[in-house]
């Protein structure tokens, strides 16, 4: 049966899992001047949210529903064509991996741990995680939904200064954007691995390969 408390945890900005260290591409955006306000970051966020987040969201709902994870772990990378989100995507599996295992530990998390030492893609690893504790596709896509706008929404605080009330007005109104996108993920996922959407960013990718140069940044991705 589905805890709201404990998809409240695993949702958690403080659930340590590597989070706090990645901007979602607004590092990258707000050097370049697309994002320099509010109306910028509910815009980079809506963008966001319905491409790489919805791909991202179904891939961790169809981990929840108990596709097989080498599936979609190979469905991750073939739909992630920057080598350094990638690279992000399978840091942050590690990490999430840590926290998850510690949390709720079990046979499911185990072996996936031991079939990618490397780590697995993020959603990967956090849908096989809300399995684990016994959450469903919906409460997955939701997570992963909603960890797409909040991270941009919390690193353009912190670049910008931005009014941290103004940025959380931004999340909540985009709130029925988010649910509609953790729906449309979770019935992709009872389809199976070939119905994933491949919803995707080409700017993303063009900038997360020019951030991960970047000399001095303040955050990984």
């Amino acid at each position: 049966m589905t805890s709201r408390a404990t998809l409240l945890v695993l949702a958690d900005g403080r659930f340590p899992a590597g989070g706090h260290a990645h901007s979602g591409g607004a590092e990258a955006a707000v050097k370049a001047g697309r994002v320099r306000d509010a109306a910028g970051l509910e815009s980079f966020c809506r963008g966001r949210l319905h491409t790489t987040g919805l791909t991202s969201a179904a891939l961790a709902a169809g981990a929840a529903h108990g596709l097989d994870p080498y599936e979609l772990d190979a469905a991750a990378d073939a739909r992630t064509p920057s080598p350094a989100l990638r690279a992000a995507a399978r840091r942050l599996g590690r990490q999430l991996m840590r926290a998850a295992r510690a949390t709720w530990p079990g046979p499911e998390l185990d072996a996936l741990a031991a079939a990618f030492p490397r780590g697995a893609h993020q959603p990967v690893v956090l849908g096989t995680a809300a399995r684990a504790a016994g959450l469903g596709p919906e409460d997955a896509a939701h997570c992963v939904a909603y960890e797409t706008v909040s991270g941009p929404a919390t690193a353009t605080v912190r670049l910008l200064g931005l009014d941290p009330f103004q940025a959380t007005a931004v999340l909540a109104r985009l709130a029925p954007a988010m649910d509609e996108v953790a729906a449309e993920a979770a019935a992709a996922a009872r389809r199976g691995v070939d119905a994933l959407p491949a919803a995707s960013a080409p700017l993303l990718d063009l900038t997360a390969e020019q951030h991960a140069s970047w000399p001095v940044r303040l955050f990984a991705s």
